[in-house]
Formats: C-alpha cells, structure tokens, sequence
C-alpha cells in the first residue's frame, strides 16, 4: 500500500497491519466466548485507514479521505428480548418523577429521554438553549490558548445542529415512543481527535488545519444512528498531550486546570454547554478532566468501544467514553455506542457480544451495595508523599474529609470498604511491563522498554509516521509544526519497524503477566473492585503555578492493563468550591459492576452530580481572535503519552 494510499481514510486503523498484529493485546483478560462470532455480513464496516493525530509519538491522517464502507452501526444490547428500546424505557423514571428544574439546560439525559418523549420540551429548544450558553459563554472558536472563555468548544456546526435537533422532533412525533432510540434529539460534543463528517479534525492544534474528516467515527455514526445531536468539536490538549490542560477554563472556575486532554469535553458537561461529550483517553485523557470538572465518566475497557475515526496516540491504550453529568447518563451513553465493529477495530473482538447489559437504575432498598467488598490499594502512590506514603495520608483537608464521608457511605449502603495492599508496581517482582527499569535487546539499534516493545509496533503497523509525513506532504505550511513536535518521522518509523516480533511477544507475555499479578492482588485480598482518588488535592491555576499539585503518579495504569475505570463528584473543597471526584476500578469488562455501584451511589446522594456552577461573567475585552499560540510545552509527568511518561519515572 503506498503512503497516499495511508493517508486516505479518516477512520482509525490498525487495518494497514497484518490480521492477528493486535491478536496479543486482544487476548489479554479476554473471558473465553460463550456467543459465536458476530455475522460481518450483516454489520458493515470501514477499511482500516490512520487519522492524523497523536503526542510526542504520532498519529495517522483524515485529510484527503476515501472510505470504502460506513462504520458498522450499533446493535442492541442485553436483556429485553427483541425490544430493548422497551426494557431501557421501562427503567427510567416517569415525568411525574422527574423533579423541576430551573433551566432545561440542567436535566440529565436520562430525564430528558422522558421529557422529550412526552412532548413537555423539543429537541429544537434544548439545543437553542445550549448553543445560546455556548454564544455567551464560549469565547471565540478555533482558539488552541485563552480565548478570554470557557473555550469548551473549539468549533462548532450551528445550523447542522438544528437541523438534526428539527429532525429529532419529528421522529419523535411520527414513530411511536418505543420505537425511537433513546438518544434522540440529545446535544452532545465530540473532542477535537474524533471524526465527525464535514469537519476538520484538530487534535488540540492548528498543526493540524485542513484535516477533514470525510465519514464520521464509528462512535458519531452510532450517536447520529440514535438521533444524537452533534453540536461540534470540544478541546483537547494539543496533540491530546496532556493531563493538565490550559486551553479550555475549568467549570467551576476558568482561572483553574480543566484537566486534560479531553479538556473541553469535561468542561462543557459540567458547565451546561452539552448534555454529555465523548471524551478520548491514551492515560488519564478522559478521568482527568472528570475529576477536575466534577462530572461522571465512564473510561471503558480496551476493546468494549471502537476507535475507528480517532486520531490515534498509541493504539492498544487509546479508548472512547462518555463523559456525562450522572453516571446514568454516562451509562446510557456507552450502551448506546459500544460493541463490536471487526473491520475497522478488530480490539472489538476481544469484548463479550453480546455485552452484558449496563445498568441504567438504582438497586432497591437500602442497602444495594451489600455483598461488594471495595478495596482501597494502599500502594496507588500520589505525586505528593511519593512511594512509601499511602495515598489518603497525601490528601488535602478537603479531599481527605470527602474521602472518608464518601467511605462512611459506602459501608452505609451495605459495602464493605477495606484497605488493601493493591500492587506496588515500583516493585520489580511484581510489575515485568509497566513501570520496570527493564530494557530488552533489539539485534539493530537500543534496548527498548517492554511498553516500547508493544506500541511502537502498534504505531509502526497503522502506519503511523508515514501517515503524519503524507500530512505533511500535502500541507507544507504545517510541516515545520509538525516537525517540532515529531521529530525526524522516517527515523522513527525506522526505529519502530526495527522491533522483531520476538521482542513484541515478549512485551505483549510482560504484560499480560502485570495484569495476572494485579488481578491475583485482588483476589487475595477478596476485593471486587477497588475506588480510588484521582485528584487528592486543589488543582492548580491554568498559568503561573502548579497545575496538578496531588494527583494519582501511575495514572496511566489502568491503560496499561485495558481495565475500566468510572469517576463521579463526591464533593466539593470549601476554598474555591472546586470539585472533588472518586473513582471506582477494577478488572477489564467489569463495567457493569463499577456503574451498578457508582449510579446506585448517586441514587442516595444526588447532590454533587447536580450541583451546577454559577455562570461566569468574562470580559469581552479579554477575549481573543484565533491565532497561532505559543506552543504547549508538557512535561513528561503530564503526559498522555506512555512512552512519554516513561521518562519522569527514570
């Protein structure tokens, strides 16, 4: 395949590699099948293609597409026989149960699935509503820095917006009510990696101008199948490069971090710009901004969701997932876009089909949580007290009172919450894969470190720097940019396709063995899940001090061991009223355990998830026009990028 042929088709590929190049990284913790093969024929996908994006490792291209098929669409999921609109309907609560809010622009989703079904409010209105808060509050559009706003959304498709919410309303008056996806007519915001058709496709840069998607990502085609409302692009991280972000204003505070990557995500769900976003997580892109703006987020298992139209960081990490203002709705949201999608994403494969169905209510009664041992590791070392000082001893007052309220509440809801060693990953015996000073010996050129091993293979296969060169090529006011940020492109892909095979079996053993070792740690101590704090401090200002002062120091571990992750506001600090967000995690595809738990949580304590922040008043003067800002400089302890962050722990 030539490099043009590399650069077409915007939806994100490891099609370019041999078929069973990812078969390693699909097997790990892959429960064995008990269902046959879904039936390709009768899901249609796109060819693999690598869509242009990336950090200090890159990425492939949108520009120039050609797509050969759609991206396979979304099927039902779960029980509720031949009518799972039916069975998801029945579990929501009727309008008379849904208390009365201020502003439309403050209903959940789940609430306003009800609200719009019963023709109390339209999809036209909502996303008025929304775009009217996006025109007051935003700033100026296609601005990577301060743009004197909250900079949620970096650009967005006004007119295509009404369109689609005016064709909601119609679907919702002519269909009957349970025939009409549950997502219909809902606002969201896609971040700036996705593919959405018609757009360009920035990853956080202008290095990136002219990238334009042809065909939607998988996960916008599933949303659009729905009825979805697609507003436009939400902020990320130039290059989705880092976990701290500057670009968009927290929520709570714009002179604050809104976490990063998936920076603008996080921010315009909590400040009532969209009902709910997808966020893109490499490690951390998505429970960072999460945690920072207090809303509820689900960062999947590797596999459960297709990649396919994402600007890839570092395929075998990379996931999708919803970030919401309830964990209901974030749940609601990823049933409704996972599942398998073989063509363009073979890591969907490796999930259960079908997948067992995620819950969307609370559990009964007043203990639904009994029976749940939840587990603290004791060994999830925070940036502030270093190895050796267990993670709560490193909280902030109000972190640590938030922490222990929240552990009291557990146990009040039947759990059983109990320290655990965890798996001290600065151990050698314990961790062969991720944070081991292990080199392995490649015949040309310098030992590489097993993730090393595992994904710049990975990257090598989508064609990952050609694709980026081809960018380039076809866009020469934006090669020096991309220059600085990648370096020599040949020499890497050199570098990459230099690993033999051996080397990658012997990183892919390494950490299948990490995530044995992991999950036997849980087992010993019988917990099924553990919870944790991302955050364990204030966050920082965005300029002129520390942006994350506390936080999680191997934030990148769950990517490592493709587990899920689920993170909700538990409170709030009593300085600058910034949020403060657990986490629940736990072994790969055990989502529905981690949401059962979070929604029956926030069932019983309502009121952080719908708290709201108090609009912010921006000087006009203070906003800026596009233009080209300085670039980001992220150190290697706030990077996304694995590779990257290896190099804060040397």
């Amino acid at each position: 395949m030539s490099d043009r042929q590399a650069v077409v088709g915007h939806f994100r590929s490891t099609h370019l590699c041999r078929p069973e190049s990812f078969a390693m990284a699909d097997a790990i913790d892959t429960p064995p099948s008990t269902t046959s093969e879904p039936d390709a024929g009768s899901r249609s996908g796109v060819r693999r293609r690598t869509f242009l994006g990336g950090s200090a490792a890159v990425a492939g291209a949108t520009a120039a597409t050609l797509v050969i098929a759609d991206p396979a669409a979304a099927t039902g999921h779960g029980p509720g026989g031949s009518d799972p609109i039916r069975h998801l309907l029945d579990s929501l609560p009727s309008v008379g149960q849904i208390p009365r809010r201020s502003r439309i622009v403050d209903y959940e989703i789940a609430e306003l699935v009800v609200l719009l079904r019963a023709r109390r409010l339209t999809s036209v209105d909502l996303t008025r509503a929304y775009l009217e808060r996006i025109d007051r509050l935003n700033g100026p559009f296609e601005t990577y820095g301060d743009n004197g706003g909250y900079n949620a959304f970096v650009r967005i498709d006004r007119a295509g917006a009404l369109a689609q919410a005016a064709a909601a309303d119609r679907r919702l008056r002519k269909e009957p009510s349970r025939a009409v996806p549950p997502l219909c007519g809902i606002p969201f915001g896609i971040k700036d990696s996705v593919g959405v058709k018609g757009m360009e496709a920035r990853n956080g840069t202008h290095a990136y101008t002219g990238n334009l998607a042809y065909r939607d990502s998988t996960v916008v085609a599933r949303l659009r199948e729905q009825g979805a409302v697609i507003i436009g692009h939400t902020i990320a991280s130039a290059f989705s490069g880092s976990i701290s972000g500057t670009f968009a204003g927290n929520a709570w505070n714009p002179r604050y971090v809104p976490g990063g990557s998936s920076q603008g995500s996080g921010v315009a769900t909590a400040a009532r710009l969209a009902a709910a976003t997808i966020g893109e997580e490499t490690g951390g892109s998505i429970m960072m901004p999460a945690a920072a703006n207090g809303a509820s987020a689900i960062k999947p298992s590797l596999g459960l969701v297709s990649t396919a139209g994402v600007m890839p960081l570092s395929p075998g990490y990379d996931v999708l997932g919803p970030i919401a203002r309830s964990v209901r709705d974030a749940s609601l949201v990823l049933t409704a876009i996972l599942g398998p999608d073989p063509a363009p994403d073979p890591l969907t494969l490796s999930a259960p089909n079908p997948f067992p169905a995620l819950p969307i209510a609370a559990r009964r009664g007043h203990r639904p949580l009994a029976g749940i041992t939840i587990g603290i590791p004791q060994t999830d070392w925070m940036t502030r007290g270093g190895t050796g000082i267990p993670p709560a001893d490193t909280y902030d007052p109000d972190h640590r009172t938030a922490f222990n309220r929240f552990k009291a509440e557990l146990v009040a809801l039947g759990a059983r919450v109990k320290d655990f060693p965890g798996l001290d990953v600065t151990v050698p015996a314990n961790d062969p894969y991720f944070r081991t000073p292990d080199r392995l010996p490649v015949p040309t050129g310098s030992p590489v470190s097993p993730a090393t091993a595992v994904l710049s293979p990975n990257r090598y296969e989508i064609r990952y720097w050609q694709a980026v060169q081809a960018f380039a090529d076809s866009h020469p006011e934006n090669a020096e940019a991309l220059r600085r940020q990648f370096g020599d492109l040949a020499a890497a892909a050199a570098t990459a396709g230099a690993i033999p095979a051996s080397v990658r079996d012997e990183g892919e053993r390494r950490r299948r063995t990490l995530q044995a070792n992991y999950q036997k740690a849980l087992d010993d101590a019988g917990v099924d899940f553990m919870l944790v704090l991302p955050i364990g401090g204030q966050i920082g200002p965005r300029f002129g001090g520390t942006q994350l002062p506390n936080y999680r120091t191997f934030y990148q571990l769950p990517n490592a061991l493709t587990w899920p992750m689920v993170s909700f506001p538990i409170g709030y600090d009593s300085g600058e009223g910034l949020p403060v967000n657990a986490a629940f995690w736990g072994p790969r595809f055990s989502e529905p355990a981690l949401v059962q738990a979070a929604i029956d949580y926030q069932d019983r304590y309502p009121k952080y998830h719908r708290a709201a922040p108090a609009d912010p008043v921006f000087d006009p003067a203070a906003q800026r026009s596009p233009g080209l800002a300085p670039d980001e400089v992220v150190p290697p302890e706030l990077s996304n990028d694995p590779l990257v962050a290896e190099e804060a722990w040397r």
